[in-house]
């Protein structure tokens, strides 16, 4: 139940998806009291006398400085009800991670974290293939266009590529009008505008996972000169890559 708006009734095997963590209360009926407070990573137990429910919670970290616009566009709740003919791997992924849960074997300590990764993104998945017959806009509406899914799965898998127009319409089998058109229907910017951000992105990422020298990152998302590519993440993010580097970046806790 949202502290504000529509109560979301659960079933079984449901999959509720909070990209932003937003604040909810959870009871057994409308009518009863919340007298219990959880956090992250507390297993809560509440006694009573109706029927036993278990409930399996995940939390992730991520780092929100500069947030993908893929996660910006989801709303506070994403309910997902069980039907394994609707997602299949989506019902799977539950079911692996509550048996684990349920009976801790040896590598449950490994296995329990690849589960909750899994769960997270077959429920993305899930969300965007509902959402993409519903909506002709939206990032959900990219994934279903062909010549925009192509050209985002190529600019993804090579950032450091010179990326032109032309290449990327020639990929993704469609004239430049016709991808540039779409692109900025679906995304809400034009393919080189997307391409600068998921570089500056990706830079962020290895800024603050890996040691890698700058001019080793400036390489790796596609800038020849560590000059060149100080300049465009300072204009991206506010700070010069090495100051990036050493800020303390917040991680709100989003929840499954």
């Amino acid at each position: 139940m949202p502290t504000a708006g529509v109560p979301l009734a659960l079933a079984t095997g449901d999959v509720l998806f909070m990209p932003r963590g937003a604040d909810h209360y959870l009871v057994d009926d409308l009518g009863s009291p919340v007298t219990e407070v959880a956090i992250p990573g507390e297993p809560r137990y509440i006694p009573g006398s109706g029927a036993k429910t278990a409930l399996l919670c995940g939390a992730y970290g991520l780092g929100r400085q500069r947030s993908h616009p893929l996660l910006d566009e989801l709303p506070e709740f994403i309910h997902l009800p069980a039907d394994s003919r609707r997602d299949p791997a989506l019902r799977g992924a539950v079911d692996l991670l509550a048996a684990e849960m349920t009976e801790p074997r040896l590598g449950s300590d490994a296995v329990v974290p690849a589960l909750l990764e899994m769960l997270l993104l077959f429920a993305l998945r899930s969300w965007f293939d509902q959402q993409a017959t519903e909506h002709a806009t939206g990032w959900a509406a990219a994934f279903a266009d062909p010549a925009v899914a192509v050209a985002l799965r190529a600019v993804h898998e090579e950032p450091a590529r010179a990326w032109t127009v032309p290449d990327l319409s020639d990929i993704a089998g469609v004239s430049r009008a016709t991808l540039a058109r779409r692109f900025a229907a679906t995304i809400g910017e034009p393919p080189l505008a997307y391409v600068t951000r998921w570089r500056m992105l990706t830079a962020a990422r290895l800024l603050r996972d890996t040691d890698a020298a700058l001019s080793a990152i400036a390489r790796k998302v596609g800038y020849t000169s560590e000059f060149a590519f100080a300049k465009a993440f300072k204009r991206e993010y506010g700070l010069a890559p090495g100051r990036y580097r050493h800020t303390t970046d917040e991680t709100p806790l989003i929840a499954v």
